[in-house]
């Protein structure tokens, strides 16, 4: 029996690692150049315009020491857990990983990655540690170690269609009692679903993560990770709140007005008119994150390209009830880590430290310009290419100013993390759904 159980075992390896190779393509078989160079396999999530960010900054990096060699690996789709796992299983991992899901404590408990504290050099460490933005420090800290290091930020903000608001008299919200106000004199509830054309806000039931800190509320206790507080008075009011848009105009009202979002073309920004001759999408106010504002830009070139006025578009911070917390939201973002096993840690550290721009800000100002993402140091955020960006991208620069704030959380470094994330998902779309 024992002979047998050993043989499937070794079946289900070698046939991972085929699909795993498979996968792969040709990139994975390319040799590394002739000389002393040591390679590092980096498998990364991005495709499309991203992509060719990430290999350009690899190429430079490769460009720009004689030591290391990084191959970059895309790996797109499903089961991103089970190809890593496989590779770790069968003595093969890549050397860096690049994800953007809350995996940090659960693969730090299995032992599929390592510390950067083992890695990094102490004086280096405590450099980086300093220079990271609370947001960022908090994505790859777990049990007080950086098992992750945060290469760029997510950060949600509310998008307002200012030309909308102006014809209202309205300014954006700086609190939750203004936007309700918004909604109802722009989105009337007792309006025939006929004729409502969009809506000035709906309140999304994923982001109950974002309204849970903004209410003032914490998903755990902050003093013991190990508690959950979901439960806590705050995140029971934000919850209200939200639903409180389905008691208004009717949950299944809602959801097939939600339902024609899923209609629009490709992945079109629904706070953005389809129509050339509009001045308004199916949203007046829209709680997004800073890549957003790349949509904008098409879209408003595309109305200058056509001879044709455009609406306005302003940016502000998501509104907080009296007693909850300012510049407040959930944020996550993109993580480097070292899978265990890896052959070239030092070289992983290396890249990591380019793309950082731990030596270079204004080279990795360039990078974070070029893929539209928020910078997670300070000396990068501060670099004068960067602010030259900024002054370019009033939009985007309001994401940037959220990102030093402290009261912007991720979800939980806590194991099951991604569990934890989809429970409390479910939850609200349950309650939203049957208020």
């Amino acid at each position: 029996m024992n002979n047998k159980i050993a043989a499937v075992v070794l079946l289900v390896l070698a046939t991972g690692s085929l699909i795993v190779s498979g996968m792969l393509g040709k990139s994975q078989v390319a040799k590394t150049p002739d000389g002393p160079r040591t390679e590092v396999v980096f498998w990364h999530f991005w495709g499309g315009q991203d992509r060719d960010v990430v290999e350009r900054i690899v190429e430079q990096f490769n460009a720009s020491q004689n030591r290391y060699w990084v191959r970059a690996i895309a790996m797109p789709g499903n089961n991103f857990d089970a190809k890593l796992f496989l590779s770790i299983t069968g003595g093969d991992p890549p050397d860096l990983v690049n994800q953007d899901d809350p995996i940090v404590a659960d693969w730090a408990e299995r032992g599929a990655i390592v510390a950067f504290d083992d890695v990094v050099p102490r004086d280096e460490l405590a450099e980086l540690r300093q220079n990271l933005f609370p947001a960022a420090r908090n994505l790859g800290t777990y049990r007080q170690r950086l098992y992750a290091i945060c290469n760029g930020l997510d950060i949600r903000a509310l998008y307002y269609n200012k030309t909308i608001l102006d014809e209202f008299g309205l300014a954006p919200p700086q609190t939750i009692e203004q936007l309700d106000r918004i909604a109802n004199l722009i989105s009337p509830p007792d309006a025939s679903p006929a004729d409502r054309q969009y809506f000035a806000y709906l309140p999304d039931s994923r982001r109950l993560w974002a309204w849970g800190y903004v209410f003032g509320g914490n998903f755990v206790d902050p003093a013991n990770p190990g508690r959950v507080t979901c439960d806590s008075p705050e995140i029971e009011r934000a919850l209200n709140w939200m639903t409180r848009y389905s008691r208004l105009y009717g949950a299944d009202t809602i959801a097939a007005f939600r339902q024609g979002d899923q209609s629009l073309p490709g992945k079109a920004f629904p706070l953005l008119p389809i129509d050339l001759q509009s001045n308004v999408g199916r949203y007046v106010l829209v709680m997004d994150g800073q890549w957003r504002t790349r949509d904008i830009h098409t879209f408003l070139a595309e109305r200058q390209a056509n001879d044709l006025p455009a609406p306005t578009f302003g940016v502000c911070p998501l509104p907080a009830p009296p007693a909850g917390r300012q510049n407040a939201g959930w944020v996550n973002g993109n993580i480097f880590v070292i899978p265990a096993g890896s052959k070239s840690k030092q070289g992983a550290w290396e890249f990591v430290k380019f793309w950082l721009g731990t030596r270079q800000p204004e080279l990795a100002a360039e990078f974070c310009a070029a893929g539209g993402w928020i910078p997670a140091t300070r000396p990068v955020s501060e670099s004068t290419t960067f602010q030259n960006y900024l002054d370019e991208h009033p939009l985007f620069a309001k994401f940037v100013e959220l990102a030093a704030s402290p009261h912007q959380f991720p979800v939980p470094v806590v194991p099951g993390g991604p569990f934890f994330k989809r429970t409390i998902e479910q939850t609200a779309e349950r309650a939203m759904s049957n208020p």
